[in-house]
């Protein structure tokens, strides 16, 4: 019975809520040496770690602020490049513009001044066909009048004669249609 007492009361003093001072003891001893290792040779290790880790950070973020200002440079430049072709274009397309309104001037200018040369030559050939026809129209009125005043006088009249005598008339009553 005196086994079972010992035995429970050893059960009871190894529970979970026990306080055991030889245990903590080893366990304060074995933290100790442990946070020392670790502090010798761990946290040097660390601690480089960290601070190779913080060198890339801040290589990043100052690649990162020049890659950002360079784009900014380069927008700008590409903005101002935009508007130096658009204002180029512009002036292209007024300068096209200009050029082909004295072209059409010019253009309109040469065709006003064939159609008044044309219109100037065809009044010129039909003035001159105008004079042809009345030649001819005198030249048979002439040689219809000998004609008739041969048949009416019934006498044989010098042709050449009679036709200068017909045409000077006639060409004083054109002088006379022309003084009107």
């Amino acid at each position: 019975m005196l086994a079972l007492l010992q035995e429970a009361t050893h059960e009871a003093a190894s529970g979970p809520f026990t306080i055991n001072p030889g245990l903590i003891i080893w366990t304060v001893v074995v933290f100790g040496i442990l946070l020392f290792i670790l502090w010798w040779k761990g946290l040097p290790v660390l601690v480089k770690s960290v601070e190779e880790r913080e060198r890339r950070i801040q290589k990043q973020l100052g690649d990162a602020e020049r890659a950002n200002a360079e784009a900014q440079r380069l927008l700008e430049e590409h903005k101002k490049q935009i508007a130096a072709a658009r204002n180029e274009a512009q002036e292209i397309l007024a300068k096209a513009k200009s050029v082909s309104q004295k072209e059409r001037e010019t253009l309109l200018a040469k065709a006003r001044e064939e159609y008044d040369a044309l219109l100037h030559r065809a009044r010129k050939d039909i003035d001159a066909e105008k004079e042809k026809a009345i030649q001819a129209l005198r030249r048979e009125a002439v040689d219809l009048s000998i004609a008739a005043a041969s048949r009416v006088i019934e006498a044989n009249l010098d042709t050449d004669a009679n036709r200068k005598l017909v045409t000077e008339f006639l060409e004083s009553l054109g002088k006379a249609e022309k003084k009107k």
